[in-house]
């Protein structure tokens, strides 16, 4: 039987949780995973983030939405602490510092961040290993359920595009983090998979965590997300809370 993409999301995210991941689990769930405070970034004399304020609730999946050139990804590098702005603060986790909660953070950006000269397996345990998990079983289930081959020893470098992005995805995820940071997810990604990774990230905020995706594929997102953020010229210009609890009942209703 084919596993329901919920159920792709218990095994590649419930591998239990490591004496990394415990610390700092008891953090209260009422104060937001995010706040930002007045963001300004600047290229030159370009502003990409003009004044940003806002906060976030644990536990929700936001899709940040708008034209190009709107500061979606640079939003989502300072929120994960890649760039720093030129002016405004950025709380995580109720820390101040990026780097001390980085391992509670899954990023995955336009670069898929993967050693193109290594195997698929070879790329996981090697992440896995930075995050003190040694378990083999983690990184097959990993890449079973974003649909790859865990015997597969073709290296990443002769991956198509669509399965680089689908690794990374895994790779973003492998470490069981609070907070999960996605830029352009789905590029590239034939539609079948687009919407089961959508499904699967809607499972796995089910399971309490933090989702931050930008897309330009918002239509993908529309029956898992609970609030599109629309951003332009740099400033969050309005939030649409869309996900009525009767989507969240029926979500398995459009499984593959």
């Amino acid at each position: 039987m084919v596993p329901s993409p919920e159920a792709k999301a218990s095994s590649l995210l419930g591998h239990g949780d490591s004496e990394l991941h415990s610390t700092a689990r008891a953090a209260d769930s009422s104060q937001p995973v995010v706040v930002l405070q007045d963001l300004v970034k600047f290229f030159g004399r370009f502003a990409a983030l003009r004044g940003v304020s806002a906060s976030f609730a644990p536990g929700k999946l936001y899709v940040i939405v708008g034209d190009n050139g709107a500061g979606k990804s640079t939003l989502l590098r300072v929120i994960a602490g890649l760039m720093q702005p030129s002016q405004g603060a950025v709380t995580l986790l109720c820390s101040k510092s990026a780097r001390e909660v980085a391992h509670r953070i899954g990023y995955m950006g336009h670069a898929p961040l993967l050693y193109d000269e290594l195997d698929g397996m070879e790329n996981l345990r090697y992440f896995a290993g930075l995050y003190g998990l040694h378990d083999d079983s983690i990184c097959r289930d990993a890449m079973r359920r974003v649909g790859l081959d865990a015997a597969l020893e073709r290296r990443v470098g002769q991956y198509s595009q669509g399965m680089r992005q689908r690794l990374s995805l895994a790779r973003a995820v492998l470490h069981d983090p609070e907070l999960i940071l996605l830029d352009e997810p789905f590029s590239n990604v034939d539609v079948h998979s687009a919407r089961d990774m959508a499904v699967i990230l809607g499972a796995v905020r089910d399971q309490g965590k933090t989702i931050f995706v930008v897309t330009h594929q918002s239509a993908l997102m529309e029956q898992v997300a609970d609030e599109f953020v629309h951003m332009a010229a740099g400033k969050i210009e309005s939030r649409e809370i869309v996900r009525p609890v009767a989507i969240a009942a029926n979500t398995a209703g459009g499984n593959r």
